[in-house]
């Protein structure tokens, strides 16, 4: 009906296929009161009727009404259409975006904008990829890594908030596709967790606010459509130390605030004890890095799991999402709580 209604008015053209019933009901809501002596429900939940009579009487009046309503309501009748042709748009694009994505191997995908640097290592199980923050800080981590089993993929800058962007823009994204197909195990419904090239994937930010942001921007992407990684615990977070503490040529790192008074209070504040706070992990020196945070018999590594997924998901849309008015409030009352501002 809608199809007809389009070609009728002009508003798909000839050569425009026909819109789906998914195109139609994105965004749609519908009430419908029936009235019946004896329903027969499907399942437990009684979420659908199941007298078949019943759905020859409905497409009956819907269809006379809404054809109706449609010749009746130019304006609105278009405005519906160009929904519909939009949402046939974004999926189209969105499937193209998916193909372009499915690779056999990464050694076929000729631009890489993240310029991976992989391992020797094809047992993914013992392979490790850290995901870092611009090329200063990916050149530290490929020069110390161990190139036999950590791979690492720089970023440039934060990538998309994907809880504001439809599905096509997602995967067009650069530093996006670099991920998807450097992970090889495809995005969204097609994941397959079986074909990562990686079991532990290493968010190594910097200790500041924009790396917590940039962390949260991954963690979000992951937990929306690569949702098997932080199931099945293949989501690690990097520790880097915060602050290098020098005395007498021996350097000691320390990962927070705490542990600085700590160790200050240990050792004393004298003038030969040299404190450095490191602003980013570009700051480090390759052998620095290694030490503190990649060699896997010292690094401090978090895993991150989703113990509650309901509350979660509560969590990503109102922080992520694109609702202001929930995450002001949620600012405004969390606000004094702030212990910390880096700014």
């Amino acid at each position: 009906m809608i199809n007809d209604y389009g070609r009728k008015a002009k508003i798909l053209k000839d050569n425009d296929a026909n819109l789906t019933g998914d195109d139609i009901r994105e965004g749609l809501t519908a009430v419908i009161s029936v009235k019946l002596l004896e329903p027969q429900f499907e399942g437990q939940t009684k979420t659908k009727l199941g007298n078949s009579e019943v759905r020859g009487y409905v497409d009956s009046v819907l269809s006379e009404g809404l054809s109706t309503f449609l010749e009746e309501n130019p304006s609105v009748a278009k405005a519906i259409l160009d929904k519909c042709l939009m949402a046939s748009r974004a999926r189209e694009a969105a499937r193209k975006a998916r193909d372009l994505t499915r690779r056999k191997s990464v050694l076929e995908s000729t631009s890489l904008p993240g310029k991976l640097a992989d391992c020797t290592e094809r047992d993914p199980s013992k392979c490790e990829i850290f995901i870092v923050e611009g090329d200063s800080a990916g050149g530290s981590a490929k020069n110390g890594r161990d190139r036999n089993f950590q791979a690492i993929l720089p970023l440039r800058g934060k990538i998309l908030n994907v809880e504001k962007t439809r599905l096509d823009k997602i995967l067009a994204n650069a530093e996006i596709k670099a991920m998807i197909t450097a992970f090889g195990a495809g995005v969204g419904e097609e994941f397959n967790p079986e074909k990562l090239r990686y079991h532990r994937i290493v968010c190594m930010t910097d200790a500041d606010v924009d790396g917590s942001h940039i962390r949260i921007l991954l963690l979000t992407f992951f937990y929306r459509y690569m949702r098997p990684l932080i199931d099945g615990g293949y989501v690690y977070v990097a520790q880097p130390p915060l602050f290098k503490i020098t005395k007498n040529k021996k350097e000691h790192y320390v990962y927070s605030d705490e542990e600085l008074a700590a160790y200050l209070d240990e050792i004393g504040r004298g003038n030969d004890v040299v404190v450095q706070r490191y602003k980013g992990l570009g700051e480090m020196s390759a052998q620095q890095l290694w030490e503190t945070t990649m060699d896997p018999s010292r690094r401090i590594m978090k895993r991150v799991k989703l113990e509650d997924a309901v509350s979660a998901d509560e969590m990503f849309s109102l922080l992520m999402g694109d609702k202001v008015e929930p995450r002001r409030e949620f600012i405004t009352e969390n606000a004094n709580l702030v212990a910390n501002l880096d700014i």
